[in-house]
């Protein structure tokens, strides 16, 4: 258990507390998902990975259907993913990902974020290089005995770098580029994934005390209310 469990294990905060705020992200994952490859999860892998992220968030069946029908009207605007940069205070780096239709709209309300709790707004390429960009899926390990170390053996041309089990599953971690390839691989293979995603891991971290947690976590939660985000990424421990 490396790098990543532990993010894993020692990230207390909630990125998506409110129900409503995770059923709005998985939509917008939808709508990009249905624009980008069509309707039919079969022949659309980014498509069925969203759909398997909303049964994983407990999204009601008809939510995701109405989605799908609703991104496949040519009137529905599409959403574009952003990446901005910036860093809180005490010198933590934070990475915003955005989901929108509307770019000068979105800058503006993390512009704002960053400025109201003394943060700086900061240009691409600022911070994003502080973080490692990974990719990772969580399968069942209640239906089929797996052996971890087998199947860590079996992903090694995949370049997975942790596999690991905790109370929900097997997860695996890899590089981004990686996505494809093992979501074909864990398919072929009939290992159930019960979900999948993207994280930005620190490469190295900040440790504050409890009166700087809070002055950061501020600026965190601003950003996490905004409509757009998506993710909220940090190098605080």
């Amino acid at each position: 258990m490396g790098r990543a469990f532990e993010f894993r294990k020692a990230r207390k905060m909630k990125r998506w507390s409110a129900m409503a705020k995770t059923f709005t992200r998985i939509g917008k994952d939808i709508v990009m998902a249905v624009k980008s490859g069509g309707t039919n999860p079969e022949t659309n892998a980014r498509l069925r990975a969203v759909i398997q992220n909303a049964k994983a968030a407990n999204m009601p069946l008809a939510n995701v259907d109405r989605a799908i029908k609703k991104a496949s009207d040519k009137n529905t605007a599409d959403y574009k993913e952003v990446l901005f940069e910036g860093y809180a205070p005490h010198g933590i780096a934070i990475l915003v990902e955005t989901a929108t239709d509307n770019n000068n709209r979105t800058v503006a309300d993390v512009r704002a974020a960053f400025n109201k709790c003394e943060g700086n707004f900061g240009t691409s390429g600022s911070v994003v290089f502080m973080f490692d960009h990974t990719c990772n899926f969580r399968i069942n390990s209640e239906e089929k005995e797996i052996n971890l170390e087998e199947l860590e053996l079996e992903l090694i041309d995949f370049e997975v770098e942790e596999v690991f089990k905790d109370d929900d599953g097997i997860l695996i971690y890899a590089p981004f580029e990686q996505f494809g390839a093992i979501q074909k691989y864990l398919e072929e293979a009939k290992l159930e994934i019960l979900s999948s995603g993207f994280e930005r891991i620190p490469t190295t971290t900040t440790e504050l005390n409890e009166e700087q947690k809070l002055e950061v976590e501020k600026l965190l939660e601003k950003l996490e209310e905004l409509d757009d985000v998506q993710q909220v990424y940090h190098s605080m421990v």
